[in-house]
């Protein structure tokens, strides 16, 4: 392949900033809260950060479940918008919201008959003299609370993912700023006590985010529907609530194996973390330190996978399946480099960052070294995040489904499952191992997208 082949024009560059920079700015300023809120409340103490970290691992796979299940939809709205189709984009919305509120109240069933248990599956004693009943009540107080952001948190996503689908970037952005905003601003009131108010801990940064998700919500759907003729499908969007019985077949048939993935993918990760908690506490705490850091670099790569999905189910909706092809190679070449760069500034902040939290020096230690294999791999997470988007978008659900989260679950889940019950190898060596299997899938992940399978326009 030549190198010139990886490489745009200024159009298409101009095209692919205008529909990442939003994305991206969008997550930067949502992880960056994150990781505020996670140093927050770290500033209380390693129990409250700890419990804090194991329940919003636990909203991670419900966050993931909501993004799943609307992936399947989003891959016709996508193909819909390509065609200029108003209706097909309002039908795969109202599939959305379907999808939404089945989640919500699945999982509300789920953390509210067996949060507990869950929660104390991560606690397990370590070299220091950290309190696991304190812990588990500081998680079990930040969880009841935060079960009421899943109901904003669902409604907003059906409408800023049918947003992105069909070109508009900014204004999730916008309503993002505006959420990271009130929750800063709530969290220093009620995490610490400020301006007369009581100080809440845990239970007031639960409070900041069900704030924030409102304010969120309530800006993404006024807009949507303000702006109409900017928003055309918005128009009668509840005049039925009824679907086509072959779209719903159609996005059933797709979108179950996306859905799945995620869900699985989300508990993969929620189990390999409880992998690594074996090795007592304090690695709960630094693995919380890292992955919250760690995301916020991410951020690169997670947005250039969605712009994958745009911009190439855009063309395999229109018909252009050459152009998408051509184009798909040369997204994938730009986040590779893209995460090079971000891989190397995340290394040199790597022992910088741990030192602002309030915890003891063994947590400081273990989340820089786990900090330095993540900004090491950020290259190669690029790469097999681009497959995954590109399958997705041509519709290859069954095999995005077996290239993520059957990878995870029958390859990293075992070796890490083994590493962590039967030798006495340590957390850092041990994450190592785990996510140099990632190496397999980036192997894999060439030869599925090198094949073309995926190149298929779904709403000829």
């Amino acid at each position: 392949m030549k190198i010139k082949s990886l490489i745009g024009d200024r159009a298409f560059y101009s095209r692919l900033l205008a529909v990442m920079i939003p994305i991206l700015i969008q997550n930067v300023i949502t992880n960056f809260v994150s990781l505020l809120d996670n140093m927050m409340v770290g500033q209380v103490g390693t129990e409250p950060m700890s419990g804090v970290a194991i329940v919003n691992q636990l909203m991670f796979v419900f966050n993931l479940c909501i993004f799943g299940g609307l992936a399947g939809a989003g891959i016709f709205t996508a193909q819909f918008y390509g065609k200029a189709d108003n209706e097909g984009v309002r039908n795969t919305m109202r599939m959305k919201f379907y999808i939404a509120a089945a989640s919500v109240v699945a999982f509300t069933a789920v953390f509210l008959l067996f949060g507990e248990r869950l929660v104390s599956a991560f606690l397990h004693e370590g070299q220091e003299d950290l309190d696991l009943a304190a812990t588990l009540s500081h998680a079990m107080d930040y969880m009841k609370v935060m079960l009421v952001q899943m109901i904003p948190f669902g409604v907003m996503q059906v409408y800023a993912s049918t947003l992105r689908e069909t070109g508009e970037t900014m204004l999730p952005m916008k309503a993002g700023i505006a959420a990271v905003c009130i929750n800063l601003l709530f969290n220093y009131i009620l995490i610490f006590g400020k301006f007369g108010a009581p100080a809440m801990g845990v239970v007031g940064a639960a409070i900041a985010t069900v704030l924030a998700r409102f304010v969120e919500c309530f800006i993404v759907v006024g807009w949507t529907h303000k702006n109409r003729e900017r928003n055309p499908f918005a128009v009668s969007l509840f005049a039925s609530m009824r679907i086509p019985p072959e779209l719903v077949k159609q996005i059933i048939r797709l979108g179950t194996p996306l859905l799945l993935n995620e869900i699985l993918w989300a508990s993969g990760m929620a189990m390999l973390n409880q992998c690594y908690s074996v090795r007592g506490l304090e690695v709960v705490s630094a693995t919380n330190i890292a992955t919250t850091v760690s995301d916020l670099f991410f951020c690169a790569f997670f947005s250039m996978g969605t712009t994958v999905s745009i911009m190439v189910g855009q063309l395999l909706g229109a018909g252009e399946l050459e152009r998408a092809i051509d184009e798909d190679r040369k997204l994938i070449a730009f986040s590779v480099a893209l995460c090079v760069v971000v891989g190397g500034i995340m290394a040199m902040l790597a022992p910088l960052i741990p030192q602002i939290y309030n915890t003891t020096d063994t947590v400081k230690h273990i989340a820089e070294q786990l900090l330095l294999v993540s900004a090491a791999m950020m290259p190669v997470n690029a790469f097999t995040n681009a497959c995954y988007f590109t399958l997705r978008s041509g519709g290859k659900t069954i095999i995005t489904f077996v290239f993520d989260c059957a990878f995870v679950w029958t390859l990293s889940i075992p070796v890490a499952f083994v590493l962590s019950r039967y030798t006495a190898m340590s957390i850092v060596p041990m994450y190592i191992v785990v996510y140099a299997l990632d190496f397999i899938k980036c192997a894999i992940g060439f030869w599925l997208v090198k094949e073309r399978k995926w190149v298929k326009n779904l709403v000829h």
